[in-house]
């Protein structure tokens, strides 16, 4: 196989070696229960946040690395993957909800907040779902009511990551149910607020040690001080941090697809049919081919989008054809990974089986693909 293309430098691999020495140390050994407990032990994010792995982005001052390269967060992703260790909510905390208070929070805020989110001590979660709204922002009816020096809270949400073990929820809400979008705000809930509850750990089909949860909030009183960015801002914010979202998560596809296609080539070399190895008839052959071929160019296509990211150039056309394209041919590479294995790629022992199962989420969370593509058709103007 040509040699995947490379936009790391010697620094990116040394945190590499880093990423790979404490997932072989504190994760791969443990995955396995935490499958079956459906949450990771809390201690690894305390052991994450003290081995320099969350928050890289976050000035030093709030005790993080003030290094915003977007590749630190591509090897640790592409690390994950290849470990098999889709329980960790790394990613999540550190490149989609951190940002928000990196970027929006006030200075009282950020010194309340992010110490903790760095070290490990406190984990976030984002809580936009509900079970009458998915993409449809709009449609929430989760809404707090200004009280003066507060806000209350009522509703519920769905589907939220990392919801089970979360101290910091971002609370996407109501503030003016008639304003339409300008209505909708981001107000933070903490852990032990009064009315704040959450319900069972979702039952998945796949990402079993990454804990899921139904959040509840009735009459829960959040202060002024947790409101996140502008009173009926919240629409914008969220737009304005969903392109490296949806960009983290084709980083994701293209390292589960280039770990499928290691293991597939592996199988097809050493599985034999007939006396020969399965690689050396033509149909294995070919598809094994085009599967090179396409995650070349997805590696070429994201590496591209990261350094992009990283100028501050990917828009949100851009950053949905990455989300859309990627994960649709994940989906296809994990079908084809376990087709390739026959019965054997059926078997939960075999880390094939597990790729399929976690991909299928892909397509789903962070916009579907449809509502992508819908995103991508509207800036072209149709």
């Amino acid at each position: 196989m040509p040699e995947r293309p490379s936009i790391y430098e010697t620094e990116h691999e040394d945190f590499r070696s880093t990423v790979r020495s404490f997932l072989e140390r504190e994760v791969v050994p443990f995955h396995d229960q935490w499958e079956k407990d459906g949450q990771v032990d809390r201690e690894v994010w305390r052991k994450a946040g003290a081995a320099g792995l969350l928050c890289l982005d976050v000035d030093e001052e709030y005790g993080g690395a003030g290094v915003a390269d977007f590749r630190y967060t591509s090897v640790l992703a592409e690390e994950t993957i290849r470990a098999g260790a889709s329980g960790l909510g790394f990613g999540l905390h550190s490149d989609i909800i951190v940002p928000y208070i990196s970027t929006l929070g006030t200075p009282e805020q950020k010194q309340r907040w992010l110490p903790g989110l760095v070290s490990g001590e406190t984990i976030s979660a984002i809580a936009m779902t509900e079970p009458g709204a998915g993409s449809d922002l709009q449609g929430i009816v989760t809404h707090a009511v200004d009280k003066g020096d507060h806000y209350v809270l009522n509703g519920s949400k769905t589907f939220i990551s990392n919801g089970i073990l979360s101290d910091l929820v971002v609370v996407v809400a109501k503030t003016d149910p008639d304003a339409g979008h300008q209505g909708i705000s981001l107000l933070v809930v903490e852990r032990g607020m009064e009315g704040f509850t959450r319900g069972r750990n979702l039952d998945k089909m796949g990402l079993k040690a990454q804990d899921t949860a139904e959040l509840f909030f009735d009459d829960v009183v959040v202060p002024k001080e947790n409101l996140l960015g502008e009173v009926g801002g919240g629409f914008i914010h969220l737009m304005q941090n969903l392109p490296q979202e949806r960009v983290s998560i084709a980083v994701i596809a293209v390292a589960a697809m280039e770990h499928v296609m290691d293991l597939s080539l592996a199988y097809a070399k050493e599985r034999k049919a007939f006396g020969r190895p399965i690689g050396v008839f033509q149909h294995n052959r070919f598809m094994l081919a085009e599967m090179a071929t396409e995650v070349h160019i997805a590696r070429v296509f994201v590496n591209d989008c990261i350094m992009k990211l990283n100028a501050g150039e990917v828009d949100a056309s851009l950053a949905s054809m990455a989300k859309w394209w990627t994960t649709e041919l994940q989906k296809k590479f994990v079908d084809q990974g376990v087709q390739l294995h026959g019965g054997y790629g059926y078997m939960m022992e075999y880390p094939i089986a597990k790729a399929f199962l976690d991909s299928r989420i892909q397509t789903i969370y962070g916009g579907t693909t449809e509502i992508q593509k819908e995103i991508i058709g509207r800036m072209l103007g149709v």
